[in-house]
């Protein structure tokens, strides 16, 4: 298996590669960017996400292709250039980093990045991986306590549900399901703020921060409790609309299990239920779920979280996200594209490595790539 995984390893590098190219491509015929941001600024017309400008560190990044050597701010391709300086619009080119080539650029930023050195934020004047690292908690918080209750909820339910196929328990268990899946989490968000964070009539919970102003002052037990104090709501918005999917995933998966031969023959050997579903029917069926564990912890991980942390006020790396594609903040924007991408082809590997785990017969030596 390990000369599998080195070369899964290796096969990172060049996947990497094209997905950081393809989308540095794309930031270079979108509309707008920094430069145009400042000019915006400067004219009252900005439209941005909270994010605050500050003195823009030259990270070497991507961006909209620089106007170079403009005769007059009038031949500038900047909108909300005219009037200006021709010189002053160099000086913010130079700041970004935007004086040179986009190949140079795009390169400077790989050879960074090799390092995981990812400069410092246009806007906020603070290196990127600092606030990276500042808004992590939140995220995998977030989306690791979910993913784990995701799963907890949704492979008994749907190992339950096939043993009990066609029952009422099938039924009614299918129904929440259902509409559980068919309720935005955000909406539910905001029913359960409505109901329970002082919004009309419970005042149970919190309804900003990861945790509480004195948190520091708490005791060990006491930080616990107000830790999941605070992501109590948050955590139930995001598993309403999570375990649908999972749940009939795992009761198909076990179906199809239970109705092939080799479970008739468990069964008339005389081996007990529970022997015949976990002792054979479990380590097959578990096969595909475990092979939507990467993409299910990241999808919860860095898109699903994004409007739950809007509307519970947590900072973490959905929202920081969000706000650098409007501010166009391109070293927040490349480096989270770098890191979410990095992680999810790792993960690719660790659900491979899963799959032997589970079952010890699929052999990854014979597999080629």
């Amino acid at each position: 298996m390990l000369p599998y995984i080195i070369r899964r390893v290796l096969l990172v590098i060049p996947t990497l590669f094209v997905i950081m190219a393809i989308n540095f491509g794309i930031v270079q015929f979108a509309p707008g960017g920094p430069v145009e941001q400042i000019l915006a600024e400067l004219d009252g017309t900005a439209v941005s996400a909270t994010a605050r400008i500050g003195g823009p560190a030259g990270a070497e990044v991507g961006g909209n292709r620089p106007s170079a050597g403009n005769g007059a701010s009038g031949d500038s391709q900047y909108r909300g250039a005219q009037g200006l300086d021709p010189a002053f619009i160099k000086s913010i080119e130079k700041q970004f980093g935007f004086d040179k080539p986009p190949l140079e650029r795009f390169l400077l930023m790989l050879g960074n990045y090799a390092t995981f050195d990812f400069g410092n934020s246009f806007f906020r004047d603070q290196a990127v991986i600092d606030l990276v690292l500042e808004k992590m908690p939140v995220s995998i918080s977030l989306g690791l306590w979910t993913t784990l209750l995701v799963y907890l909820i949704s492979i008994p339910l749907g190992i339950a549900k096939a043993v009990r196929d066609g029952t009422r328990f099938d039924i009614w268990t299918s129904t929440v399901v259902i509409v559980g899946n068919a309720v935005p989490s955000f909406l539910f968000a905001i029913l359960l703020i409505v109901i329970f964070a002082g919004g009309q009539y419970l005042d149970w919970f919190p309804l900003r921060g990861l945790v509480s102003d004195n948190w520091e002052q708490l005791s060990w037990p006491a930080r616990i409790a107000d830790y999941f104090w605070h992501l109590a709501l948050p955590l139930t918005a995001l598993l309403i609309g999570s375990f649908a999917t999972l749940t009939l995933l795992t009761k198909n998966s076990f179906l199809e299990e239970i109705n092939k031969q080799f479970v008739i023959t468990a069964r008339a050997k005389g081996l007990t239920e529970n022997r015949v579903l976990y002792g054979h029917v479990f380590r097959n069926a578990m096969l595909i779920v475990i092979a939507g564990f990467p993409s299910a912890f990241i999808g919860i991980l860095f898109t699903s979280t994004l409007l739950i942390e809007i509307i519970f006020s947590l900072d973490g790396l959905g929202l920081l996200g969000f706000e650098a594609v409007i501010n166009r903040d391109y070293p927040i924007m490349f480096a989270t594209l770098y890191f979410f991408t990095l992680l999810g082809l790792l993960m690719g590997i660790v659900s491979d490595v899963l799959y032997m785990l589970i079952d010890p017969r699929i052999d990854f030596e014979s597999r080629q790539g």
